[in-house]
């Protein structure tokens, strides 16, 4: 299988202009890229006084993704749109169910929900939701959301869901919608190995990237899955690396049988979206694709 090269929706640094959105997600569907994945905040928090290292902080701007994704809906015509990820435990599920399914039949079967737990407890607070049940609640989750992309009326009782004949209208085009996990802690990797479509990692382990692969495509095989059928949608930053090594960490992730490859260019000092779309089309070249 061909591996899918996709992009990083630059979400800190594109600006909050509509134009300069429209601009940059037509440009990468006219450059040939297969997908664009977006990172999810609700909330960002200030750092004072945090006892706990901060990716982002209040002052790194988000588009909220499901909002986004349906704009690009109708601006776009062939990319996937894919949440990478969405912080499912701080979000109500039947909502995000709901968000899913219409972005789906707005784009017309586009659309791929990669989730994931989140590191901030002060957004968990903020939305109402527990940080510290997030790792129990997300499968059961997960399994309402199938159920209601899936059935017109769902009859759910949960520890933590409760739905009395109640469902989706309408339903999305792709029943279900791909549900893929980031994660790179063990319970999470044994977790997504039961019940993810794909994996999203993030972090290079000290090891190198081929260990945890083969750990997690082991995990999938023992909960009697088909590992020809679990994706993995690895990232290649661009910031602080040449060409040369753009093709080499390429031709890893290739290696190692990745079937998805996102192509970050936030935080190599770009701003607004001309920029991205040039560092974009460079890294296409390099590339190869």
């Amino acid at each position: 299988m061909q591996m899918k090269i996709g992009v990083v929706f630059p979400q800190t640094e594109i600006g909050s202009d509509p134009a300069g959105v429209r601009e940059y997600a037509q440009a990468v569907e006219d450059l040939g890229f297969t997908h664009i994945v977006a990172y999810d905040h609700v909330l960002g928090a200030s750092p004072e006084g945090r006892d706990f290292p901060m990716a982002y902080t209040d002052a790194s701007m988000f588009h909220e993704v499901m909002t986004l994704f349906a704009y690009l809906a109708g601006l776009t015509r062939r990319i996937e749109l894919v949440t990478g990820v969405v912080i499912l435990p701080q979000r109500q599920t039947a909502l995000v169910a709901k968000q899913a399914a219409e972005i789906d039949v707005l784009s017309g079967g586009r659309f791929r929900l990669g989730v994931g737990l989140g590191w901030n407890p002060v957004e968990y607070e903020a939305l109402n939701e527990n940080f510290h049940n997030r790792g129990r609640r997300i499968a059961e989750q997960v399994r309402v959301l199938r159920l209601l992309w899936t059935q017109p009326l769902v009859e759910f009782h949960g520890t933590w869901h409760h739905i009395d004949r109640a469902g989706l209208n309408p339903l999305p085009i792709q029943r279900p919608i791909p549900v893929w996990f980031g994660g790179m802690a063990e319970p999470a990797l044994k977790r997504l190995a039961r019940i993810a479509d794909g994996w999203m990692p993030n972090r290079k382990p000290p090891e190198g990237w081929a260990p945890i692969v083969a750990r997690v495509r082991e995990y999938v095989r023992e909960a009697g899955r088909d590992v020809a059928a679990f994706g993995i949608e690895a990232r290649l930053n661009t910031a602080n690396a040449t060409p040369e090594q753009w093709r080499a960490e390429a031709e890893e992730w290739r290696a190692l049988g990745a079937t998805h490859l996102d192509i970050n260019t936030m935080g190599a000092g770009l701003s607004g979206p001309t920029a991205h779309i040039e560092r974009l089309r460079a890294v296409k070249e390099a590339l190869g694709c």
